[in-house]
């Protein structure tokens, strides 16, 4: 059975499924696989500088003559720079983990490129939809990375029930199962961040991996430590360190990382100073909040880059707990389908009082 849903026309995609754009992990490789393999592949931008997202823009084309999309910051200095390169470059999706404002958005619709930003409450869903976005990625609270506290049984719904564009389901979805229950619910389509993170085309080291595939349903902690909004990752010592330090040793921890994260990507201090103060606006955040907003990528970093899962921080869903294996993207969205047809076939055999 084909599974064909408005976010299969909108984004030219044969399934739908998306891969959520992951900073450090979300490369040309993983989005090249997954688009190629029937979903979207969205590629992370948010760890680029504006020419190394040229070059990884082009990278994914050279692999995949499929659609893609990438994920930008909203708020980035050079968002509407950002914005410019993907029209020229005829990039189909634009996703955003936090909305862009009216004039981004209709400056990509009147390009043709579809706007899908993330939310985690209805009131953001409906303020996006008036706004006029193509869709909606709905991320409940079992989500990884930033996360709210509504989970997504409950919120999913909700928002279907509240706008009157597609919506994504996000947030402990990694198998046909979980796809029939968001179609169920009424969403479009799943994006999922942890499962595709533990495949074999994602970057991430071995070792990181395996710490993911060790983990418990209940090995997760949402804590507010790392960057003064609260995120979902595996605990780990290294956590258990951050959300342990207080006052001075945390605000001097997060300005080192701001100072390595500099390093590594060449940014200019007065780059880094200006989107400080653009988050300090956009998220009503102390100045020691966007200090320690430094803190994540460099962490981040650590585990996805470097393999150190004992030095960085892993973003994870809960359903990293369910998860016990590392197959291709080709090989996890096949498998997904093949699962759906088959809970689809059940629910069928039901109807008829089989």
């Amino acid at each position: 059975m084909v599974i064909r849903t408005p976010i299969c026309d909108l984004f030219g995609i044969r399934h739908p499924i998306v891969q959520t754009g992951m900073g450090w992990v979300s490369d040309a490789g993983l989005t090249a696989a997954t688009s190629n393999a029937g979903g979207l592949g969205i590629l992370a931008a948010a760890t680029l500088s504006l020419s190394e997202l040229q070059k990884a823009i082009v990278d994914v084309r050279e692999r995949t003559a499929a659609p893609f999309g990438v994920n930008l910051r909203a708020d980035a200095p050079d968002a509407r720079d950002r914005v410019d390169l993907l029209i020229r470059e005829k990039v189909r999706v634009a996703s955003f983990a936090l909305a862009p404002k009216p004039d981004l958005i209709a400056r990509l619709k009147d390009a043709g490129v579809a706007v899908v930003p993330s939310v985690g409450a209805r009131r953001h869903a409906e303020k996006v939809a008036g706004w006029g976005v193509d869709a909606v990625v709905v991320q409940g609270a079992e989500g990884g990375g930033h996360t709210g506290q509504v989970p997504t049984s409950l919120l999913v719904p909700q928002i279907v029930d509240a706008v009157d564009i597609p919506v994504i389901a996000a947030g402990g979805y990694f198998d046909g199962r979980g796809l029939v229950s968001a179609l169920a619910y009424g969403a479009a389509g799943i994006a999922m961040g942890t499962r595709f993170l533990l495949t074999s085309d994602s970057p991430v080291g071995a070792a990181v991996k395996e710490r993911y595939l060790a983990a418990s349903v209940t090995d997760t902690v949402v804590t507010s430590a790392l960057d003064g909004v609260p995120q979902r990752v595996l605990r780990t010592p290294a956590v258990a360190r951050l959300v342990g330090r207080g006052g001075v040793r945390q605000l001097a921890g997060a300005a080192r990382s701001a100072a390595g994260f500099r390093r590594v990507t060449g940014a200019k201090w007065r780059d880094l100073v200006r989107e400080g103060l653009v988050m300090r606006r956009s998220h009503d955040l102390g100045l020691g909040q966007v200090l320690l907003a430094a803190n994540t990528p460099m962490l981040l970093r650590a585990a996805m880059v470097e393999d150190r899962p004992e030095a960085g921080v892993m973003a994870t869903g809960q359903v990293a707990g369910l998860i016990d294996d590392l197959p291709s993207c080709a090989e996890l969205i096949d498998r997904i389908m093949g699962e759906a047809d088959a809970v689809l076939d059940r629910l069928r055999r039901l109807d008829a009082g089989v």
